[in-house]
């Protein structure tokens, strides 16, 4: 049986991906449509915010039904921390790749989307390494 950490990963991840991941797509049809003001893409950042929040919260319901959240213990910290530490260098990567684009006067719809991509992906990272830090061991 899995720890309600564990399952708690696996919810992050699939609606990050599935949430986040629809966000991306409908903000490249717009930017492939020729939209380049940021403020268009506000209304559905927010709606995928609040998209979020609301799998995310039916996601950990779901997961506290096929078993009760423990305590954590000194393996849950090392994971966690572990995890974040490898995770960090993708978005190091992007704000770099982020402040480079500036610096060449990259468009600020570019710049804010890899950001927002930075983010995401590091997330994802953190993510699947825990879940192999579980299954594996630490």
């Amino acid at each position: 049986m899995t720890s309600f950490e564990e399952r708690s990963a696996w919810v992050q991840l699939v609606s990050l991906v599935t949430v986040l991941g629809g966000y991306f797509v409908v903000a490249g049809i717009m930017m492939s449509r020729g939209v380049q003001e940021l403020i268009a893409y506000t209304p559905l950042f927010v709606a995928g915010v609040i998209l979020l929040i609301i799998v995310l919260a039916l996601g950990h319901i779901v997961a506290v039904f096929y078993g009760k959240p423990e305590r954590h213990d000194e393996r849950d910290r090392l994971i966690g921390w572990r995890a974040d530490s490898n995770a960090s260098r993708v978005l190091e990567g992007g704000v770099l790749i982020g402040i480079t684009g500036m610096v060449f006067s990259i468009d600020s719809v570019w710049i804010a989307h890899l950001l927002l991509l930075s983010l995401l992906l590091r997330e994802i990272v953190k993510l699947s390494m825990q879940l192999v830090y579980y299954r594996r061991g630490v």
